[in-house]
């Protein structure tokens, strides 16, 4: 297993991790994704130990909780192997206060969620998304305590916009406050437009990527074929259900480049598409999904070789989108 730095921190951590968005399946939209049992994700955690990959991603509100216990409870007897990553931001319940990056709503999730864990540290928490009601300082300032408190190590944000990135980074440098080192966000052939603002962001201020739903929300698996019925599974059930649209030109025309690339290298459709993202500016760390030990020990196969220069250009070129304005503007 390739490990990397998590943007400019010191931590090193797996070029994949395993998201557990598929742990629990407590209510209807995350069903769709799976329901995978305690027994089931502990595994599914023994794969992915054996394979070097010690990183864990996980969020309060992926079912409800449920994802975070059954995690917590997987990973019983060897938390000081492993790192985790969990989030906070959206809501948990329908009080005024049961969302958002407020002090009150940060804390208090940081302690329902290591309690969920069975652990006293939380390696990389981000926020899932920004709250414009709260002061960027009011959170890094909840965040900064946090870290004082050896109850987080790292922090990290996700969803955001370019603006919203820098504006907290500029409120931790002028106030001295713990600095976000981590961006995760959606990223894939079929979804570049993270390229267009982000990543050159990124780039000049050290952050780091971690990658989610980097196979575009199943669409990338090499279960999709032109002329073909869709098979059973998170597609067909409604599992993309608020994913970007993709048309079906663009969609098929990706596809193919990625399955005339698997033949030249023996490799699966998803495993050329995860490692295209490897060999992608700023990517620290893909997280990779798994409905069952199949699914996760393909997803492994994306590491240990590299696509030709080649094979990278004509999977850029498939795949380019359009700028929207201005990012079109004095573009190369």
């Amino acid at each position: 297993m390739e490990y990397r730095q998590l943007g400019r921190s010191g931590l090193k951590v797996p070029v994949l991790s395993l998201g557990t968005g598929t742990f629990g399946g407590t209510n209807e939209f995350f069903k769709r994704w799976g329901e995978t049992d305690i027994n089931e994700a502990r595994r599914l955690v023994d794969i992915c130990l054996e394979h070097g990959v010690n990183f864990f991603d996980t969020a309060n509100v992926y079912s409800q909780g449920a994802a975070e216990e059954i995690l917590g409870a997987a990973l019983k007897g060897r938390r000081n192997n492993v790192l985790i990553a969990t989030k906070a931001t959206f809501a948990v319940g329908d009080g005024p206060n049961d969302k958002g990056s407020s002090r009150y709503h940060l804390i208090r999730e940081v302690e329902a969620s290591l309690k969920r864990l069975g652990t006293e540290h939380i390696d990389v928490y981000f926020m899932h998304g920004f709250d414009a009601h709260t002061p960027v300082e009011e959170t890094l300032a909840a965040l900064d305590h946090l870290v004082a408190s050896g109850k987080v190590r790292y922090i990290g944000c996700s969803n955001f916009s370019g603006w919203q990135v820098m504006k907290s980074l500029s409120a931790s440098e002028r106030l001295g406050l713990e600095r976000y080192v981590i961006y995760q966000g959606y990223y894939s052939l079929i979804g570049r437009e993270y390229e267009w603002e982000l990543m050159p962001m990124a780039q000049d201020q050290g952050l780091g990527l971690m990658v989610w739903s980097p196979l575009g929300w199943g669409r990338l698996t090499g279960k999709i074929r032109k002329g073909q019925s869709l098979p059973e599974g998170r597609i067909k059930s409604g599992g993309a259900a608020g994913g970007p649209e993709v048309t079906d030109e663009f969609l098929f025309a990706v596809i193919g480049a990625l399955e005339e690339v698997a033949a030249e290298t023996g490799k699966e459709v998803a495993q050329v598409a995860l490692n295209w993202l490897l060999q992608r500016a700023t990517v620290s760390n893909i997280v990779i999904g798994a409905r069952n030990e199949a699914q996760l020990i393909q997803n492994l196969g994306a590491v240990g070789w590299n696509l030709t220069a080649q094979q990278v250009s004509r999977l850029d070129a498939v795949s380019a989108l359009k700028p929207v304005y201005p990012y079109w503007v004095g573009a190369r």
